[in-house]
């Protein structure tokens, strides 16, 4: 039975004590597979040395993240063009919009999510869509940019039944985490009207700790925790959540490289 993490941040800060020990523990869990996310220019080493240590293991994205949007977008965005040209990626992620921190810079945002969107069809990539306090905003340049030549997922999905199902409409799967097993998360009320082919499970380590570690550094073996609650929303055993949503992302980043059935 085999998990992958679809979003999960290894190569920062709260790794650098114990990344290896992290690592392998979420292997012995049964997480043998990490896809990253991009944050900025200044971790963009860190996401590489990460790769040369676990080259089957981790799969590496670029973007710029929306929060690090600000006066200097045209140099970052500059950078992500560099890279994107210089070598294969599995995505570009994660980008979007973020009102929550900071709404000074929302225009930057704007076109940073836009420029990033572009450059994904250009090198037929998925998207990982970051959102917070944004689904107006994001949805409105999804809706102006949707096709077929857009996809990808929308990370840490925490919005309502109406909005999950107009997430899948433009082509996205929900990426489902920690706050699913958060009393106050509301996504177990509905999820099990959503078919288990929209979603995907991802930890976004070191961010959002599942039950009963919330609050806490999150790891990518907690991961098992999320498919547990999934299971249980779904009324189906851990091994069919494993299979079904390790399809699903396989199916989005297009990695053939990938037996999930082992």
């Amino acid at each position: 039975m085999k998990f992958i993490d679809t979003h999960t941040h290894l190569y920062t800060e709260a790794f650098d004590e114990d990344q290896q020990l992290v690592i392998e523990e979420a292997i012995a869990a049964g997480v043998d597979h990490f896809f990253i996310p991009a944050i900025d220019s200044t971790y963009v080493q860190r996401m590489y040395a990460l790769e040369v240590a676990y080259p089957k293991s981790i799969h590496l994205m670029a973007g710029l993240h929306p929060t690090h949007v600000k006066e200097n977008v045209a140099e970052e965005l500059e950078k992500v063009a560099e890279q994107l040209k210089a070598r294969k990626f599995c995505a570009i992620g994660e980008i979007g919009i973020d009102l929550y921190w900071d709404k000074q810079f929302i225009e930057q945002q704007q076109l940073a999510f836009v420029q990033q969107i572009i450059w994904a069809k250009q090198y037929v990539l998925p998207i990982v869509i970051h959102c917070r306090d944004a689904f107006d905003e994001v949805f409105k340049i999804l809706e102006a940019q949707k096709g077929k030549d857009l996809y990808g997922i929308f990370h840490c999905f925490t919005g309502t039944l109406k909005q999950a199902k107009q997430v899948i409409s433009l082509n996205f799967k929900l990426g489902i985490g920690g706050v699913i097993t958060f009393k106050n998360g509301k996504i177990d009320q509905f999820l099990r009207e959503i078919s288990i082919e929209n979603i995907v499970l991802e930890t976004d380590a070191p961010y959002l700790a599942p039950a009963p570690h919330r609050g806490k550094r999150n790891e990518s073996k907690y991961l098992t925790l999320i498919a547990n609650k999934v299971a249980k929303c779904y009324g189906i055993t851990l091994e069919e959540v494993a299979l079904e949503t390790s399809k699903n992302a396989i199916t989005i980043f297009k990695n053939k490289k990938i037996d999930f059935k082992k």
